[in-house]
């Protein structure tokens, strides 16, 4: 597909390959600044080929955070609008310099009724994010501060073989503790913990997991103390 061949188009055919050529456009973003807005939503669709974008909301009235994802290569932004027209009031902050393919919205929502293939990564894709903001309900529902931080250690690790790098790699503290509800000094105390029992280093922004099993122990010992 032209200068676009990434793994999430791998198995389309090439009649839809064609479709997304011709309609997309490659929009480059860097750091600091505000390209997705809730108005450019409710026309444009994109799928990141590269870089990272933090979506999140905001509480104007005491400016607290809840980081909601991570986008990074190829995740979709925004479902919620291309599904049911409204605007939706996020806020994107971007992380790494990147680049995506932004597509009229209304051109997607004509594949997701008439066109198979497409729904093929589509649908698959929308499940996982509707999984993950389950997730974050219940992790900010029913566990502490330490077991979200570990659970988020261990969702986020690198699915390369013998690389022991989670994906927060070059997040500061406070961009963690948005993630899983809290905040930078609680993070910083729970990070040591875990560092102080060798369940992980940390190098520069860097996260490394040294004993997964430390990881769990501690997961099932905060259990335990819940249970009592």
């Amino acid at each position: 597909m032209k200068n676009y061949e990434i793994k999430l188009f791998k198995d389309l055919n090439d009649t839809l390959k064609d479709e997304i050529n011709r309609y997309a456009k490659l929009v480059s973003f860097r750091k600091r600044e505000y390209v997705f807005d809730s108005d450019d939503a409710t026309k444009h669709f994109y799928i990141f080929l590269s870089g990272r974008v933090k979506i999140y909301q905001i509480n104007l009235e005491n400016s607290k955070e809840q980081t909601i994802f991570i986008l990074g290569v190829g995740d979709m932004f925004d479902t919620i609008p291309l599904l049911d027209g409204k605007s939706h009031e996020i806020v994107a902050d971007i992380l790494e310099d990147g680049e995506a393919l932004r597509l009229p919205i209304n051109k997607v929502r004509e594949w997701i009724d008439t066109n198979p293939a497409f729904n093929r990564i589509f649908f698959p894709y929308l499940a996982a994010q509707m999984r993950k903001i389950e997730e974050l309900s219940c992790e900010l529902s029913l566990y502490d501060t330490s077991d979200r931080l570990i659970h988020l250690i261990l969702n986020n690790l690198s699915t390369k073989r013998g690389d022991r790098k989670t994906l927060l790699q070059n997040l500061s503290r406070s961009e963690i503790a948005n993630l899983i509800g809290t905040v930078r000094h609680v993070v910083d105390r729970h990070i040591n913990e875990l560092k102080n029992i060798g369940a992980i280093e940390v190098k520069r922004k860097n996260i490394i997991v040294k004993d997964i099993q430390k990881l769990l122990k501690k997961l099932k010992n905060s259990s335990q103390m819940l249970l009592k």
